[in-house]
Protein backbone atom coordinates (compact mmCIF):
# COMPACT_ATOMS: atom_id res chain seq x y z
CA UNK A 1 0.00 0.00 0.00
CA UNK A 2 1.35 3.48 -0.67
CA UNK A 3 2.21 5.50 2.57
CA UNK A 4 0.67 8.45 3.39
CA UNK A 5 1.16 10.79 6.14
CA UNK A 6 -0.62 14.69 6.52
CA UNK A 7 0.78 17.04 9.03
CA UNK A 8 -0.78 20.10 9.56
CA UNK A 9 0.99 21.26 12.80
CA UNK A 10 2.36 24.98 11.90
CA UNK A 11 5.37 24.82 14.14
CA UNK A 12 6.31 21.39 11.69
CA UNK A 13 5.32 23.02 8.41
CA UNK A 14 7.08 26.45 9.35
CA UNK A 15 9.63 26.09 11.56
CA UNK A 16 11.23 22.67 11.24
CA UNK A 17 10.73 21.50 7.77
CA UNK A 18 12.67 24.46 6.71
CA UNK A 19 15.45 23.43 9.07
CA UNK A 20 15.30 19.33 8.09
CA UNK A 21 15.65 20.58 4.76
CA UNK A 22 18.14 22.61 5.23
CA UNK A 23 20.02 19.49 7.15
CA UNK A 24 19.28 16.85 4.40
CA UNK A 25 21.25 18.74 2.28
CA UNK A 26 24.44 17.56 4.15
CA UNK A 27 23.77 13.84 4.15
CA UNK A 28 25.25 11.82 1.64
CA UNK A 29 23.48 9.63 -0.68
CA UNK A 30 24.89 6.72 -0.36
CA UNK A 31 23.70 6.44 3.26
CA UNK A 32 20.51 4.32 3.46
CA UNK A 33 17.52 6.23 5.07
CA UNK A 34 16.74 2.86 7.86
CA UNK A 35 20.55 4.16 8.86
CA UNK A 36 19.33 7.31 9.74
CA UNK A 37 16.70 5.93 11.58
CA UNK A 38 18.28 3.52 13.70
CA UNK A 39 21.01 5.88 14.72
CA UNK A 40 18.45 8.22 15.95
CA UNK A 41 17.25 5.49 17.96
CA UNK A 42 20.42 4.04 19.31
CA UNK A 43 21.25 8.02 20.62
CA UNK A 44 17.53 7.78 22.86
CA UNK A 45 19.19 3.98 24.15
CA UNK A 46 22.51 5.18 24.96
CA UNK A 47 21.08 8.63 26.15
CA UNK A 48 18.36 6.31 28.10
CA UNK A 49 21.12 3.65 29.87
CA UNK A 50 23.43 6.92 30.55
CA UNK A 51 20.37 8.72 32.89
CA UNK A 52 19.24 5.12 34.22
CA UNK A 53 22.75 5.41 35.25
CA UNK A 54 23.29 8.19 37.66
CA UNK A 55 19.59 7.99 38.24
CA UNK A 56 18.24 4.43 39.21
CA UNK A 57 15.16 5.08 41.08
CA UNK A 58 14.37 8.79 39.63
CA UNK A 59 15.17 10.11 42.76
CA UNK A 60 18.55 12.19 42.01
CA UNK A 61 16.95 15.45 40.76
CA UNK A 62 14.53 15.62 43.77
CA UNK A 63 17.34 14.86 46.56
CA UNK A 64 19.65 17.58 45.19
CA UNK A 65 21.58 19.41 42.77
CA UNK A 66 24.76 17.71 41.71
CA UNK A 67 24.17 14.04 41.47
CA UNK A 68 23.06 13.97 37.49
CA UNK A 69 26.21 16.12 36.05
CA UNK A 70 25.35 18.85 34.22
CA UNK A 71 26.97 17.53 31.24
CA UNK A 72 24.06 14.62 31.40
CA UNK A 73 21.33 17.39 30.44
CA UNK A 74 23.55 19.10 27.85
CA UNK A 75 23.79 15.49 26.26
CA UNK A 76 20.29 14.50 26.62
CA UNK A 77 19.20 17.85 24.82
CA UNK A 78 21.43 17.18 21.94
CA UNK A 79 20.66 13.53 21.51
CA UNK A 80 16.97 14.63 21.68
CA UNK A 81 17.34 16.88 19.14
CA UNK A 82 19.48 14.44 17.07
CA UNK A 83 16.90 11.54 17.03
CA UNK A 84 14.52 14.47 16.43
CA UNK A 85 16.44 15.29 13.62
CA UNK A 86 16.68 12.37 11.88
CA UNK A 87 13.52 10.68 12.53
CA UNK A 88 12.07 13.63 10.74
CA UNK A 89 14.71 13.41 7.91
CA UNK A 90 14.74 9.84 6.91
CA UNK A 91 11.54 9.84 5.07
CA UNK A 92 13.15 13.17 3.27
CA UNK A 93 16.34 11.41 2.48
CA UNK A 94 14.87 7.71 1.33
CA UNK A 95 12.57 10.26 -1.45
CA UNK A 96 15.73 11.36 -2.29
CA UNK A 97 17.95 8.27 -3.12
CA UNK A 98 14.53 6.61 -4.19
CA UNK A 99 14.53 4.29 -1.72
CA UNK A 100 11.09 4.38 -0.13
CA UNK A 101 10.23 0.88 0.95
CA UNK A 102 7.28 -0.60 3.16
CA UNK A 103 10.70 -2.03 5.09
CA UNK A 104 11.71 2.20 5.10
CA UNK A 105 8.28 2.62 6.78
CA UNK A 106 7.87 -0.25 9.73
CA UNK A 107 11.24 0.51 10.64
CA UNK A 108 10.11 3.84 11.48
CA UNK A 109 6.71 3.45 12.92
CA UNK A 110 8.20 0.38 15.07
CA UNK A 111 10.95 2.27 16.45
CA UNK A 112 9.17 5.49 17.10
CA UNK A 113 6.21 3.29 18.55
CA UNK A 114 9.62 1.93 21.24
CA UNK A 115 10.49 5.14 21.23
CA UNK A 116 7.82 6.90 22.25
CA UNK A 117 7.85 5.52 25.86
CA UNK A 118 12.17 5.83 26.21
CA UNK A 119 11.73 9.61 25.72
CA UNK A 120 8.81 9.62 28.49
CA UNK A 121 11.12 7.52 30.66
CA UNK A 122 14.13 9.60 30.17
CA UNK A 123 12.11 12.52 30.58
CA UNK A 124 10.93 11.95 34.07
CA UNK A 125 14.35 11.87 35.42
CA UNK A 126 13.96 15.83 35.17
CA UNK A 127 11.51 16.32 37.13
CA UNK A 128 11.92 13.22 39.72
CA UNK A 129 9.79 10.91 41.66
CA UNK A 130 7.60 12.44 44.83
CA UNK A 131 9.64 13.00 47.99
CA UNK A 132 6.79 14.84 50.01
CA UNK A 133 8.10 18.28 48.96
CA UNK A 134 8.45 18.34 45.19
CA UNK A 135 8.37 15.95 42.09
CA UNK A 136 5.89 13.66 40.72
CA UNK A 137 4.07 10.35 42.47
CA UNK A 138 5.15 7.12 40.39
CA UNK A 139 1.55 6.71 40.00
CA UNK A 140 1.27 9.91 37.98
CA UNK A 141 4.52 8.49 35.76
CA UNK A 142 2.40 5.54 35.14
CA UNK A 143 -0.47 7.29 33.96
CA UNK A 144 1.35 9.74 31.89
CA UNK A 145 3.10 7.40 30.20
CA UNK A 146 -0.39 5.39 29.50
CA UNK A 147 -1.71 8.61 28.16
CA UNK A 148 1.09 9.28 25.74
CA UNK A 149 1.41 5.40 24.31
CA UNK A 150 -2.73 5.79 23.69
CA UNK A 151 -2.09 8.92 22.10
CA UNK A 152 0.39 7.11 20.19
CA UNK A 153 -1.90 4.17 19.13
CA UNK A 154 -4.79 6.53 18.24
CA UNK A 155 -3.28 7.63 15.30
CA UNK A 156 -2.18 4.40 14.58
CA UNK A 157 -5.69 3.01 14.52
CA UNK A 158 -6.72 5.90 13.01
CA UNK A 159 -3.99 4.67 10.03
CA UNK A 160 -5.81 1.10 10.06
CA UNK A 161 -9.38 2.15 9.28
CA UNK A 162 -8.15 5.58 7.34
CA UNK A 163 -5.33 4.82 5.29
CA UNK A 164 -3.78 7.76 6.38
CA UNK A 165 -1.68 8.80 8.76
CA UNK A 166 -2.10 11.90 10.50
CA UNK A 167 0.82 13.14 12.02
CA UNK A 168 -0.15 14.33 15.61
CA UNK A 169 0.49 17.69 16.95
CA UNK A 170 1.76 17.11 19.96
CA UNK A 171 4.83 14.74 18.46
CA UNK A 172 6.90 17.97 17.38
CA UNK A 173 5.41 19.79 20.37
CA UNK A 174 6.53 17.21 22.80
CA UNK A 175 9.70 17.97 21.15
CA UNK A 176 10.64 20.86 21.65
CA UNK A 177 9.41 20.98 24.81
CA UNK A 178 11.79 17.91 25.70
CA UNK A 179 15.06 19.63 24.50
CA UNK A 180 14.38 22.46 26.01
CA UNK A 181 13.70 21.39 29.55
CA UNK A 182 16.88 19.62 28.86
CA UNK A 183 18.79 22.94 27.97
CA UNK A 184 17.24 24.74 30.85
CA UNK A 185 18.37 21.73 33.87
CA UNK A 186 21.56 21.86 32.31
CA UNK A 187 21.76 25.85 32.56
CA UNK A 188 19.58 26.48 35.66
CA UNK A 189 19.77 22.84 37.58
CA UNK A 190 17.09 20.83 38.62
CA UNK A 191 15.93 22.96 41.05
CA UNK A 192 14.23 25.33 38.55
CA UNK A 193 11.61 22.21 38.50
CA UNK A 194 10.93 22.63 42.11
CA UNK A 195 9.75 26.11 43.31
CA UNK A 196 6.41 26.59 42.08
CA UNK A 197 5.60 28.31 38.87
CA UNK A 198 2.27 29.77 38.85
CA UNK A 199 -0.64 29.58 41.91
CA UNK A 200 1.51 27.05 43.85
CA UNK A 201 1.49 24.84 40.49
CA UNK A 202 4.74 23.46 39.59
CA UNK A 203 6.42 22.81 35.98
CA UNK A 204 5.66 19.04 36.04
CA UNK A 205 1.83 19.74 36.84
CA UNK A 206 1.20 22.50 34.12
CA UNK A 207 2.90 19.99 31.91
CA UNK A 208 1.14 16.84 32.76
CA UNK A 209 -2.23 19.17 32.47
CA UNK A 210 -1.20 20.30 29.15
CA UNK A 211 -0.50 16.82 28.13
CA UNK A 212 -4.09 15.64 29.34
CA UNK A 213 -5.84 18.60 27.79
CA UNK A 214 -4.00 17.87 24.36
CA UNK A 215 -4.82 14.53 24.27
CA UNK A 216 -8.73 14.19 25.77
CA UNK A 217 -9.58 17.46 23.71
CA UNK A 218 -7.53 17.66 20.31
CA UNK A 219 -5.93 14.20 19.73
CA UNK A 220 -8.64 11.63 20.81
CA UNK A 221 -11.44 14.05 19.02
CA UNK A 222 -9.47 14.55 16.07
CA UNK A 223 -8.76 10.95 15.50
CA UNK A 224 -12.74 10.38 15.98
CA UNK A 225 -13.43 12.98 13.63
CA UNK A 226 -10.84 11.80 11.26
CA UNK A 227 -12.86 8.12 11.16
CA UNK A 228 -15.87 9.62 10.76
CA UNK A 229 -15.05 11.78 7.64
CA UNK A 230 -13.56 8.71 5.69
CA UNK A 231 -17.09 6.94 6.85
CA UNK A 232 -19.42 9.64 5.24
CA UNK A 233 -16.78 9.44 2.56
CA UNK A 234 -17.18 5.73 1.69
CA UNK A 235 -12.84 5.37 2.01
CA UNK A 236 -12.72 3.52 5.21
CA UNK A 237 -10.37 0.60 5.14
CA UNK A 238 -12.39 -2.02 7.22
CA UNK A 239 -16.39 -2.92 6.46
CA UNK A 240 -17.41 -3.48 10.10
CA UNK A 241 -17.33 -1.93 13.29
CA UNK A 242 -16.02 -5.13 14.39
CA UNK A 243 -12.82 -4.89 12.42
CA UNK A 244 -11.80 -1.25 12.95
CA UNK A 245 -12.40 -1.49 16.98
CA UNK A 246 -10.11 -5.22 16.55
CA UNK A 247 -6.90 -3.53 16.96
CA UNK A 248 -7.67 -1.32 20.29
CA UNK A 249 -8.48 -4.88 22.06
CA UNK A 250 -4.89 -6.23 23.13
CA UNK A 251 -4.30 -2.64 23.84
CA UNK A 252 -7.29 -1.76 26.23
CA UNK A 253 -6.04 -5.34 27.98
CA UNK A 254 -2.62 -5.36 27.97
CA UNK A 255 -3.34 -1.86 29.98
CA UNK A 256 -6.30 -3.12 32.53
CA UNK A 257 -4.00 -5.74 33.38
CA UNK A 258 -0.93 -3.68 34.07
CA UNK A 259 -3.10 -1.23 35.91
CA UNK A 260 -4.78 -4.04 38.00
CA UNK A 261 -0.56 -4.97 38.75
CA UNK A 262 -0.23 -1.26 39.84
CA UNK A 263 -3.15 -0.78 42.27
CA UNK A 264 -3.33 -4.21 43.73
CA UNK A 265 0.54 -5.22 44.20
CA UNK A 266 1.25 -6.35 47.79
CA UNK A 267 4.44 -5.29 47.77
CA UNK A 268 3.85 -1.62 45.59
CA UNK A 269 5.75 -2.39 42.74
CA UNK A 270 5.42 0.38 40.95
CA UNK A 271 7.22 1.96 43.76
CA UNK A 272 9.37 -0.02 44.47
CA UNK A 273 10.87 -0.88 40.51
CA UNK A 274 9.21 2.39 38.91
CA UNK A 275 12.26 2.27 35.82
CA UNK A 276 11.82 -2.02 35.43
CA UNK A 277 8.11 -1.61 35.52
CA UNK A 278 7.94 1.46 33.26
CA UNK A 279 10.37 0.61 30.77
CA UNK A 280 8.18 -3.43 30.52
CA UNK A 281 5.13 -1.16 30.15
CA UNK A 282 6.72 0.70 27.16
CA UNK A 283 8.24 -2.35 25.29
CA UNK A 284 5.31 -4.75 25.45
CA UNK A 285 3.28 -1.52 24.32
CA UNK A 286 5.63 -0.89 21.44
CA UNK A 287 5.35 -5.23 20.46
CA UNK A 288 1.54 -4.74 20.24
CA UNK A 289 1.45 -2.02 18.32
CA UNK A 290 3.83 -2.78 15.79
CA UNK A 291 1.67 -5.64 14.50
CA UNK A 292 -1.23 -3.28 14.41
CA UNK A 293 1.01 -1.67 12.19
CA UNK A 294 2.02 -4.30 9.99
CA UNK A 295 -1.54 -5.80 10.13
CA UNK A 296 -2.55 -1.70 8.22
CA UNK A 297 0.43 -2.10 5.87
CA UNK A 298 -0.60 -5.99 4.72
CA UNK A 299 -4.19 -5.19 5.05
CA UNK A 300 -4.85 -8.18 7.32
CA UNK A 301 -6.47 -8.62 10.47
CA UNK A 302 -4.81 -8.43 13.57
CA UNK A 303 -5.00 -11.14 16.37
CA UNK A 304 -7.95 -10.57 19.02
CA UNK A 305 -5.40 -11.25 21.99
CA UNK A 306 -1.45 -10.78 21.32
CA UNK A 307 0.19 -13.61 23.22
CA UNK A 308 1.83 -11.19 25.75
CA UNK A 309 -1.34 -10.72 27.66
CA UNK A 310 -1.27 -14.49 28.12
CA UNK A 311 2.10 -15.28 30.45
CA UNK A 312 1.18 -11.41 32.10
CA UNK A 313 -1.86 -12.31 33.39
CA UNK A 314 -0.54 -14.78 34.88
CA UNK A 315 2.21 -13.24 36.55
CA UNK A 316 -0.59 -10.71 37.67
CA UNK A 317 -2.68 -13.26 39.08
CA UNK A 318 0.53 -14.63 41.17
CA UNK A 319 1.32 -11.31 42.19
CA UNK A 320 -1.95 -9.88 43.38
CA UNK A 321 -3.27 -13.29 45.01
CA UNK A 322 -0.05 -13.43 46.89
CA UNK A 323 1.62 -16.24 45.15
CA UNK A 324 5.23 -14.02 44.59
CA UNK A 325 5.47 -12.82 47.74
CA UNK A 326 8.92 -11.71 48.26
CA UNK A 327 9.82 -12.87 44.57
CA UNK A 328 7.75 -10.11 42.58
CA UNK A 329 10.53 -8.07 41.99
CA UNK A 330 12.59 -10.74 40.41
CA UNK A 331 9.75 -12.18 38.75
CA UNK A 332 9.36 -8.33 37.31
CA UNK A 333 12.56 -8.73 36.31
CA UNK A 334 12.59 -11.89 34.55
CA UNK A 335 9.46 -10.82 32.49
CA UNK A 336 10.88 -7.41 31.73
CA UNK A 337 14.06 -8.92 30.05
CA UNK A 338 11.72 -11.61 28.41
CA UNK A 339 9.37 -9.61 26.78
CA UNK A 340 12.64 -7.07 25.91
CA UNK A 341 14.19 -9.86 23.89
CA UNK A 342 11.03 -11.37 22.31
CA UNK A 343 10.68 -7.66 21.04
CA UNK A 344 14.21 -7.34 20.12
CA UNK A 345 13.72 -10.97 18.00
CA UNK A 346 10.13 -10.37 16.72
CA UNK A 347 12.05 -6.80 15.08
CA UNK A 348 15.02 -8.69 14.07
CA UNK A 349 12.70 -11.47 12.36
CA UNK A 350 10.28 -9.32 10.62
CA UNK A 351 13.46 -6.89 8.98
CA UNK A 352 15.07 -9.45 7.88
CA UNK A 353 11.85 -11.37 6.03
CA UNK A 354 11.03 -8.20 4.71
CA UNK A 355 14.70 -7.54 3.14
CA UNK A 356 14.58 -10.88 1.55
CA UNK A 357 10.96 -10.09 -0.14
CA UNK A 358 11.98 -7.11 -1.06
CA UNK A 359 15.20 -7.91 -2.36
CA UNK A 360 16.97 -4.85 -0.20
CA UNK A 361 19.44 -4.69 2.03
CA UNK A 362 18.18 -2.73 5.37
CA UNK A 363 21.50 -0.62 6.33
CA UNK A 364 22.80 -0.69 2.81
CA UNK A 365 21.48 0.97 -0.70
CA UNK A 366 22.90 -1.77 -2.29
CA UNK A 367 21.12 -4.14 -4.71
CA UNK A 368 20.96 -7.49 -3.14
CA UNK A 369 21.64 -10.20 -5.44
CA UNK A 370 19.49 -12.26 -6.84
CA UNK A 371 19.61 -16.18 -6.15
Amino acid sequence: SQYSAVDTNPLSVYIMQPIWNKIIKIVPLWIAPNLLTFSGFVMILVNYFLISFYDWDYTASGTGPGLVPTWVWLFSAFTTFCAYALDSIDGKHARRTQSSTPLGELFDHGLDSWATSIFVLSFFSVCSRDNGKTGVSVYTMYIYLSIVLFNFMCSHWEKYNTGVLFLPWGYDISQVVLITAYLLTGAVGVEVWQKPLLFGYYITDVLVILLIGFSLFLSFPQTLYNIHRAYLKKTLKNDSLYEGLLPLVSPLLLFILLTVWVVLSPSNILAKQPRLFLWMVGVAFSNVICKVIICQMSSTQPELFHWFLFPLALVVYAAISGLLSWTEEAVLAVLTALVTAAHVHFGVCVGRQLSEHLNIYIFSLKKRVQE
